[in-house]
């Protein structure tokens, strides 16, 4: 059985607020095809303006307004994710920024993968999970719950081993990096060990039991059959 969906939910909306569109166009292009739903200002005004957006990525040299004060102002009437992506990166700033209710802070120069990453982290930290199962032939996996079961029978996964399993199954047939599986399920901090990985993944192919469920990509990272076990 492939890769299923027991209930859908809507895009999520991402404003782009970045006044300099050599940014704002690629931006717009990597989030769009990953299946976000975009729009873009150059100002503050056009930002405080635009409709309700479930992420806000907002940069901080603004022409009209400084970004802080934008998020200030974001915050007194919207929950927006509010991630600063910014050329400043000394300490004051980031710690400015989150005092003012940013939800995290990206400087740049910085890659699409490690952005969406940043995206979906957030996401799963502030707001509680969606009614959205994922079924892959006898695995099926709910968020809400966060409860797993083969052939019917609910299996016991630690909160690392559910993380790593949703992060996957979630994007069924996709190579997920060792990176992007560390900066999802830790956080972009680890600074520990990345062995830690392959014993959380060794312990989930134990415990679910489906032959060639989990696909080692060698020298990039792990993928999900999504024809596995059917």
């Amino acid at each position: 059985m492939s890769l299923k969906t027991l209930a859908t939910e809507p895009p999520i909306r991402v404003l782009v607020v970045e006044d300099d569109e050599g940014i704002a166009w690629p931006l717009r292009r990597g989030l769009s095809r990953s299946g976000y739903q975009v729009e873009s200002v150059a100002t503050a005004a056009d930002a405080l303006a635009a409709a309700p957006a479930d992420v806000v990525l907002l940069d901080l040299g603004l022409p009209d307004m400084d970004g802080l004060e934008v998020c200030r102002r974001l915050r007194e009437h919207s929950d927006a994710v509010v991630i600063v992506v910014t050329a400043r990166s000394a300490e004051g700033d980031r710690v400015a920024a989150l005092d003012e209710g940013a939800d995290d802070y990206l400087v740049k120069p910085f890659g699409l993968a490690e952005l969406e990453a940043r995206i979906r982290a957030v996401l799963r930290r502030v707001r509680p999970p969606g009614s959205t199962s994922y079924v892959v032939g006898p695995v099926v996996l709910d968020p809400r719950s966060r409860r797993v079961t083969v052939r019917g029978q609910e299996v016991a996964l630690t909160p690392k081993e559910f993380d790593i399993l949703e992060c996957l199954i979630a994007d069924a047939g996709r190579a997920v990096s060792r990176n992007e599986l560390l900066t999802r399920v830790w956080d972009e901090h680890w600074y520990g060990p990345s062995r830690v990985l392959d014993v959380h993944i060794a312990a989930l192919r134990r415990k679910l039991a489906v032959d060639r469920l989990i696909e080692t990509v060698y020298g990039h990272g792990f993928r999900l059959d999504p024809a596995a076990g059917g």
